[in-house]
């Protein structure tokens, strides 16, 4: 049986080092709650001994199959969340509505200051893709993620103060606003030498809404350590997998140290409108 190369006790907290699809078929079969993933996009970043640099087909063959590895130990009521840009969005929904998940949502993480380009717009988005293998019958816990409905939020609304969760709403599909940008120059979260790093409260979400303390959160691509961190910290017990070593050694060290920003965007109002406090 594999064995991880860093684990933690309370809650239990594993991390692999080798290629995911390996680690992933040695996993007892339905054994995860949640599954995030974040491969490489093949964008040719320098990711230690990976190449990301791949022929087309050989990259869509590969996500093939570390999706199917995914899907044989999720567990009948869990939720699959790919990361993804649009290089190969549509590719992989329709990969895993022909294995039989229904896709949820379609999120988008729209984040300032994209890469500067002149041959097309800038990108400033990922897609954050939300599968379930039964939509009746999966983890799912809104009152986790309720963040300040606009109507209250900004126009101070009094029908919002008439409803069962006063003033709050689950987020919107496009996830933008405080501390949802990219984790790049100074970010407190920043890690170096880590590549495409997720911000901790995108995990929160996905975590909280997907999950119950005690159960399993699985990363195929750990990289930085951001899911595992979270995970950890929200008392779920995790896997996460990373081929590059010295990655993985950087992730547990994180992943020991705790995140830098559990909690605080959970209820903060998103919107680029500034309050309009009503007339009398």
């Amino acid at each position: 049986m594999m064995k991880p190369t860093y684990r933690l006790e309370d809650p239990d907290t594993e991390v692999y080092v080798g290629d995911c699809r390996e680690v992933l078929n040695a996993l007892p079969e339905k054994s995860v709650d949640l599954i995030f993933a974040d491969p490489p996009f093949n964008w040719d970043v320098p990711y230690g001994e990976w190449d990301d640099s791949r022929p087309r087909e050989e990259y869509l063959a590969f996500t093939h199959q570390w999706l199917d590895a995914c899907l044989r130990v999720l567990n009948d009521h869990g939720s699959f969340w790919v990361n993804i840009p649009d290089d190969t969005a549509a590719e992989i929904v329709v990969h895993l509505k022909g294995r039989g998940l229904t896709l949820i949502n379609w999120c988008i993480w729209h984040f300032r200051f994209g890469q500067h380009r002149n041959s097309n717009f800038i990108v400033s988005k990922v897609h954050a893709l939300y599968f379930a293998k039964d939509r009746n019958n999966r983890i799912w816990v809104p009152e986790a993620v309720l963040e300040p409905s606009d109507r209250a939020a900004i126009y101070d609304d009094p029908r919002t103060r008439r409803t069962k969760r006063p003033g709050q709403r689950v987020p919107l599909d496009v996830w933008y606003g405080p501390l949802w940008g990219r984790i790049q120059g100074n970010n407190k979260e920043r890690r170096k030498q880590h590549h495409n790093q997720i911000p901790e409260v995108y995990l929160e979400r996905v975590i909280r809404a997907c999950s119950y303390e005690g159960q399993l959160v699985l990363d195929p691509f750990l990289g930085s350590g951001t899911t595992c961190t979270v995970a950890r910290a929200l008392r779920r017990r995790s896997i996460g997998i990373e081929y590059s070593s010295r990655s993985a050694l950087s992730a547990f060290e994180r992943i020991q140290s705790g995140p830098v920003r559990l909690g605080p965007a959970t209820s903060q109002t998103n919107s680029f409108m500034a309050h309009r406090k009503r007339g009398i």
